[in-house]
């Protein structure tokens, strides 16, 4: 008997019945005036259901932030699979939520050299949350560059560019 290994991670289960609940709060806090409670880590992003069409908002970790060009980069940790990913391929114009201000913002998709390295960015200024994130997710976490260029080649990223009034 033979087992098939894919080379592809394994991603972990996305959360669902009451372990939603506590991802969904912070949605509830940006919503309440709440934002700068959060710095510059998180945003929530407005996207637009691929089949419902209704407004859906989800909160997302900020891998990267330009704050000249007014760009965001964030991870779809539970791969391309994850509804807010597929909308934004759907619908790459939509609107973020960055502190208690609205931008405007187009969604480009980064190859994953880009992923490499934006993910080995991360793991030098976060090493423990890197570490944590790529153990999750069922990718290389042994904390060597190489471990989270390899990872971030596996996750897709998302750049989220403001549009031409940013500031």
């Amino acid at each position: 008997m033979t087992t098939h290994q894919d080379s592809a991670p394994r991603r972990p289960r996305r959360p669902a019945g009451w372990r939603r609940v506590p991802l969904r709060l912070p949605i509830l806090l940006f919503t309440a005036g709440l934002a700068p409670l959060f710095g510059k880590r998180l945003l929530l992003l407005h996207h637009i259901g691929r089949v419902s069409g209704l407004d859906r908002r989800t909160v997302l970790e900020v891998v990267a932030y330009d704050s000249e060009c007014g760009s965001w980069t964030v991870a779809a940790g539970f791969g391309p699979a994850s509804d807010w990913y597929q909308n934004l391929c759907r619908h790459p114009h939509t609107v973020v939520q960055f502190g208690n201000r609205h931008h405007t913002v187009t969604a480009h998709f980064l190859p994953p050299e880009a992923g490499a390295e934006i993910m080995a960015d991360y793991s030098r200024r976060h090493p423990r949350t890197a570490r944590r994130l790529c153990a999750f997710m069922g990718l290389p976490s042994d904390g060597s560059e190489t471990a989270f260029l390899t990872a971030g080649s596996t996750i897709p990223f998302v750049r989220l560019d403001a549009s031409d009034g940013y500031r």
